[in-house]
């Protein structure tokens, strides 16, 4: 079993941020900003770069960041399990350190999804201004995912790709079923239209529903559109050949990665049939209307007893593709001090991405736990797959 309560991140950081320009101990902002602290000194950034983007987050959340933990959640984020508005993530390639994401939701706690997307997308402007950027892609869509009646479990989320140098990347993630689920096709053929897409929309596999629509905003080399969509009740088998991106990744590679996260035996090809497993297609050039990128993202939290095996799973992976996991520890030991084996959903998903041009990343999501931690689970047996 993997021990990461000796570990602690290299320096001497604080457990809270204790500058004027942060909110006060005890708050949801204190909280999130000092693990972002920590996990940005694991992912090499300096002190003056961390101390920007912990500032950044906080004042991104709004009033919602002075909220003392004490009291409960101020709404039922979607973003995670105990509705924490934020969420961290690490990207893993050999020989690199870890590229470290911060998701936020700038809207939470605005009282109604209308007013967590006015809130989100004033949010998101705010950011632009700071970092000089154009968020022209996104208002050529308000209309499409900012109704006046908005339904569906989300506003807006932002995500921040952190760079050395104060400048992050900056991605928007976007509701499909703001205008009715049953229009969440409908709405996002026709996002991918507006944006220079007519045809990627057909390209997308067969899915139980699209998830979310969301697009790169500010200094990418190539900007994004990305689709993404849930799949029940699938097995390794059938997620090898989700992807439509022309000639990689192989079905084998991407069955391989779906049976270790997922704790399946080799050739078994069992249903994860609880929390459904996720597939995203990014596009970036229209003439084939084919994607550039694909993604799975399994969703290890409700596939494991506790964390301890979420980490030995995500361990494994990262040797696979030559990565080192110790980077993963210290970034576990970054956002918590509890004992894996004393809960689980620490460890939210674990993902495979693939991009024309470069290697596969290893992607862990981690969850900043800071209303709840979910008990060990007792699990039972999961359905065999079809034949």
């Amino acid at each position: 079993m993997i021990d990461v309560r000796h570990r602690s991140p290299r320096g001497l950081l604080p457990a809270a941020p204790a500058s004027p320009a942060l909110p006060a101990a005890g708050t949801l902002g204190a909280h999130t900003a000092g693990q972002l602290l920590r996990l940005c000194e694991v992912a090499g950034l300096n002190a003056a770069d961390a101390a920007g983007y912990a500032q950044v987050l906080t004042t991104a959340l709004g009033p919602v960041a002075r909220r003392p933990l004490a009291l409960p959640a101020p709404s039922r984020s979607f973003l995670s399990d105990d509705h924490t508005p934020v969420e961290f993530s690490l990207s893993f390639e050999p020989g690199r350190a870890p590229s470290l994401r911060v998701l936020l939701e700038p809207g939470n706690g605005a009282g109604s999804l209308a007013r967590s997307g006015r809130a989100g997308l004033r949010a998101v402007r705010a950011l632009a201004r700071r970092w000089n950027f154009s968020t022209e892609r996104l208002d050529e869509l308000e209309d499409l995912f900012f109704p006046l009646s908005p339904q569906g479990p989300l506003a807006l989320w932002c995500a921040l790709e952190l760079r050395p140098g104060g400048v992050p990347r900056v991605k928007v993630y976007l509701n499909p079923a703001a205008c009715g689920a049953q229009r969440s096709a409908e709405t996002v053929r026709e996002a991918l239209r507006r944006l220079g897409h007519p045809q990627a929309f057909d390209a997308l596999p067969e899915s139980d529903r699209v998830l979310f629509f969301a697009l790169d905003l500010g200094d990418w080399d190539v900007p994004r559109v990305k689709v993404y969509t849930a799949h029940n009740e699938i097995s390794a088998s059938s997620a090898g050949h989700l992807s439509r991106m022309p000639g990689e990744p192989r079905s084998a590679e991407i069955e391989a990665f779906f049976r270790t996260a997922s704790g399946l035996d080799e050739g078994q090809d069992t249903l994860l049939d609880r929390r459904p497993v996720q597939g995203c297609h990014a596009f970036t050039e229209a003439a084939s209307g084919l994607p550039g990128g694909f993604t799975l993202y399994v969703p290890v939290r409700d596939y494991v007893r506790h964390d301890g095996e979420a980490l030995e799973r995500a361990s494994a992976l990262l040797r696979n593709y030559g990565a080192d996991p110790a980077q993963l520890l210290d970034s576990v030991a970054a956002v918590t001090s509890r004992r894996p084996e004393d809960g689980t959903g620490l460890i939210a998903y674990l993902a495979l991405a693939h991009q024309a041009g470069r290697p596969p990343r290893v992607t862990v999501y981690i969850s900043s736990e800071a209303y709840r931690v979910r008990p060990p689970a007792v699990l039972a047996p999961q359905a065999g797959a079809a034949h």
